[in-house]
């Protein structure tokens, strides 16, 4: 077997000089992308935490009832979140919250462009499908290494970490949907005169709007499954009374934080689930 491991492939080496490539080149893009993440969580703390509880919860729960128009999902909303203030979580909820939307920001903002173009050019998804593979498969603790080289400690490595794991979800989704635009409908666009344009904004996105919200609400579930993972990397959040009870084998505190978890993932998937409406494709 020698001459199988007296070679070794230097993965790691290359990964490594990659990395060291980078901090000595672009270490100005980096600084600039971290001010700019600093300023998207800093703007989302400032308006969950500078209002009373009450009245952010007030928001959330009027919120509910404009999306979904269900006293039910609004009354789920109320009470999930007074469940939080009583339980004294608050604080790390809304630095969770802060985490999710900005990672939700972030990853629709970019996600959702790129599946438009896959969808458009098919040799682009080709060779995005095994980049899209590894940044779901690769243990989401190896991106914490060079998140933590590249921006430090705090909230910006673990929005980083949790930005490349979950943007394969509304890239994948928004393909699907533009993809599966029927035939019938670009036809009848092209037959109208309708521009490439037109035909994204007036018919390829309205029918691929179902799928795109999925992939929205997916992005939303997967952002908070990374919140204790971000807590390793200085984040604040929930994650840090599990990581602290992990650490002191604390029972109490830990299904205390792990519940609360459980309660803000009910509320958020019950708020942004794609409703019945949206998932009747335009002229069904």
């Amino acid at each position: 077997m020698d001459w199988i491991t007296g070679w070794k492939i230097p993965v790691g080496r290359t990964a490594a000089d990659a990395v060291d490539w980078l901090i000595a080149n672009a270490s100005w893009f980096f600084d600039a992308l971290a001010d700019g993440m600093d300023a998207l969580i800093a703007a989302a703390l400032w308006a969950l935490q500078t209002p009373p509880p009450l009245a952010v919860i007030a928001a959330f729960t009027l919120l509910a009832f404009v999306l979904r128009r269900s006293f039910v999902v609004a009354a789920l909303v109320l009470l999930g979140l007074l469940f939080v203030l009583n339980q004294g979580y608050w604080r790390e909820t809304t630095e969770t919250l802060t985490l999710v939307l900005a990672a939700v920001t972030v990853c629709m903002g970019l996600g959702v462009p790129i599946g438009i173009a896959a969808a458009h050019r098919p040799k682009l998804y080709a060779a995005l499908r095994p980049v899209l593979d590894l940044m779901q498969t690769l243990p989401t603790f190896v991106y914490l290494i060079p998140a933590i080289v590249f921006f430090g400690i705090g909230m910006t490595p673990g929005l980083m970490a949790t930005a490349i794991f979950v943007i394969p979800a509304p890239i994948r989704l928004t393909h699907l949907g533009i993809s599966s635009v029927p035939r019938d409908l670009i036809e009848a666009g092209q037959a109208f005169g309708a521009t490439r344009a037109q035909l994204l904004w007036k018919v390829e996105l309205p029918s691929a709007l179902p799928q795109i919200l999925a992939g929205m609400t997916q992005t939303i579930m997967l952002s908070l499954s990374m919140v204790v993972i971000a807590a390793l990397v200085g984040a604040d959040g929930l994650g840090v009374p599990v990581v602290r009870a992990l650490n002191t084998v604390n029972t109490a505190l830990g299904f205390e934080a792990g519940f609360v978890i459980v309660v803000l993932a009910v509320v958020l998937d019950r708020v942004f689930r794609p409703g019945k409406a949206s998932a009747r494709r335009p002229g069904a």
